[in-house]
């Protein structure tokens, strides 16, 4: 099994693609899985063996990627056969990349309950189809993924999550603001700026 790895803009972040789906094409593969600490890995033994990794700080699954982000004072060199190892070793054990319960059930953190009506329902149908469509797809090439959190229809303000290597990069928040935020102003008049769900 051959592994490739790639750099992101998140210094602190590496992309493994391992060659084959890790979540694939499922819903859940479009919506990715992000793991911000050990603590919360248990749905994924993928997660968890990478995590056993001592430096390591948040694992994020993608469709067919898998992002580590590592701590400041950790060092690729040291850390990446590990990881790699891990990676490999999963799948040639032929082990579920998320357990049966927790395929069933998508990112609770994904989006808030409200319910939009009228014209508050078509800027958020606008909204979603603008960000599945043209940022997604960017931020995936580089380890990460953004997804819809909540539109505050008086204010204008579309919140979003950012996950795996978008999550702690050092240009997030100029992804977000030069960005993101100017492509939505640009196709949806209504949105007066964009901010991170932490």
């Amino acid at each position: 099994m051959f592994i490739q790895t790639e750099s992101t803009p998140n210094p602190n972040t590496l992309k493994f693609l391992p060659g084959r789906d890790v979540l694939g094409s499922s819903k859940l593969g479009r919506n990715g899985r992000d793991f911000a600490s050990a603590d919360v890995a248990d749905a994924s033994p993928l997660a968890v063996a990478i995590f056993a990794t001592e430096g390591v700080t948040r694992v994020y699954l993608g469709d067919e990627f898998v992002s580590v982000t590592k701590t400041d004072d950790a060092d690729w060199a040291h850390l990446k056969p590990f990881v790699l190892g891990a990676i490999m070793e999963h799948f040639v054990a032929n082990r579920p990349v998320l357990l049966d319960a927790a395929s069933a059930v998508a990112d609770a953190s994904e989006a808030d309950d409200r319910v939009y009506e009228g014209e508050a329902a078509e800027i958020v149908d606008q909204i979603k189809e603008l960000i599945d469509t043209r940022v997604r797809p960017a931020v995936a090439q580089d380890g990460g993924d953004i997804t819809f959190h909540s539109w505050d229809h008086d204010a204008g303000v579309v919140k979003l999550h950012m996950k795996g290597a978008c999550a702690g990069c050092p240009s997030s928040t100029m992804t977000l603001k030069q960005g993101i935020q100017n492509m939505l102003r640009h196709y949806v008049p209504e949105v007066r700026a964009v901010e991170q769900v932490i």
